[in-house]
């Protein structure tokens, strides 16, 4: 598989750790370098900024998607490639989803959760079957990991379903890790039994 746009899910702000910072910035320069689009949320802030200036800078093309709400608050990035501007937030997600082959996320906050979460879910429910990874710097992701692995333990998430995600610690095992994703072995999470 080789995937030709990545979604990126990340802060509007910078965190605490220049290593996020860095980290946003090499996903953009690796994506325009390997001829990937980047899509996003199409803001100018934060490590989502930092991660469509630097792939702007490299070459790339950046698509980025937002609501009108967050756009006529002057968060929207105007450089771009395209910018999309969506009625709702769900629609940003789907046509995010729609846009791109595979998923990538960052350290942030609720807004980041929410888009991985959706993402995973409809991995779950065969919706889609592209990959997710989890940029895993500095471990900010283990606490998460920790509470998703906890929801295995109590029968709320398959095992085989943590197959719907990959994680590593640096960019390019995340992305070769992304191009072997072939799908959770099992397609829903409903089965007969459930029902």
């Amino acid at each position: 598989m080789s995937i030709q746009s990545v979604c990126l899910f990340c802060g509007s702000n910078s965190g605490t750790r220049a290593a996020y910072t860095h980290a946003a910035q090499e996903l953009g320069r690796t994506l325009a370098a390997r001829a990937i689009t980047l899509v996003y949320g199409g803001g100018n802030i934060g490590l989502m900024g930092e991660a469509a200036d630097a792939a702007l800078a490299a070459g790339g093309r950046v698509v980025g998607v937002i609501p009108g709400f967050l756009k006529e608050k002057e968060v929207a990035h105007h450089g771009l490639s395209e910018l999309h501007v969506t009625q709702t937030m769900h629609e940003r997600k789907a046509l995010m989803e729609d846009l791109s082959g595979g998923f990538i996320a960052l350290p942030g906050g609720f807004g980041t959760y929410d888009e991985l979460f959706e993402m995973l879910t409809w991995a779950q429910l065969s919706v889609h079957s592209k990959p997710i990874g989890l940029l895993n710097i500095e471990g900010f992701f283990d606490p998460l990991l920790a509470m998703v692995k906890h929801a295995v333990a109590e029968g709320f998430v398959r095992e085989s379903h943590l197959a719907l995600f990959v994680v590593a610690d640096n960019l390019p095992e995340l992305l070769d890790a992304m191009n072997h994703y072939r799908g959770a072995p099992e397609g829903k999470w409903l089965s007969h039994d459930h029902i």
